[in-house]
């Protein structure tokens, strides 16, 4: 295994860590509703991929609070691996469900960047994982913070990726159209701009209906 290796829905396992709301009040490194997008992108392309997925929080009842719905519905039958310790590499539940997964390529989003992702995914480098850090799925207490933890990681071997990245290199070829329309319905819902561009071709350029059908517009006179 390599990380000049691509990743594929059959070489890795995707890990979301601490999702919830009392850690999301602390992020000021990324817009917190852009920062839902782009989590929630994440699952969705682990979910059209069939990936194996991970969902781990801290301290539920006690601080944290539930993970967010919008990232559980995509998973309703996984249920969140519950912890104590912010370095989630220090549970055994947690670990033995990576273990048993048995994939050595980890995608990690996680909330905050220079803790609940910094410090497993060092000790999982340590351990012989490859690690991918989601950076725009993970959030820091500051700018600075974050940039500095996505530095620290980068120099011990963790590969920095973005959601979109991981769902088109999952995707990587137009011609693979069991999960064509899925990889594009994922685009058109969470990648801005560019979602808004394949909407603009499937419906003007192509001829297709809107994805949401709507009533024709009428002109109004006055």
């Amino acid at each position: 295994m390599s990380n000049l290796e691509l990743l594929t829905p059959q070489n890795c396992t995707v890990i979301f860590i601490d999702h919830q709301p009392q850690m999301l009040f602390g992020v000021t490194s990324i817009d917190r509703q852009l920062l839902i997008n782009n989590t929630v992108a994440l699952a969705k392309a682990a979910k059209v991929f069939n990936v194996p997925t991970i969902l781990t929080s801290v301290e539920t009842k006690s601080f944290s609070g539930y993970i967010w719905p919008q990232l559980t519905e995509q998973f309703p039958d996984t249920a969140p691996i519950e912890r104590t310790s912010m370095n989630s590499w220090e549970d055994p539940g947690f670990k033995s469900e990576v273990e048993r997964v048995g994939r050595k390529k980890l995608i990690i989003a996680a909330l905050w960047t220079e803790v609940c992702l910094t410090f497993p995914a060092l000790e999982m480098v340590r351990d012989g994982y490859e690690v991918y850090a989601v950076a725009d799925a993970s959030g820091g207490t500051s700018t600075m913070a974050h940039d500095i933890a996505m530095q620290r990681m980068i120099q011990s071997g963790v590969v920095p990726v973005t959601w979109q990245q991981v769902l088109l290199e999952f995707q990587r070829d137009w011609a693979r159209k069991e999960t064509y329309d899925a990889t594009l319905d994922v685009v058109k819902a969470h990648s801005g701009a560019y979602g808004s561009g394949v909407e603009y071709a499937y419906t003007m350029v192509h001829g297709a209906a809107p994805s949401v059908p709507t009533p024709e517009p009428i002109r109004v006179e006055a």
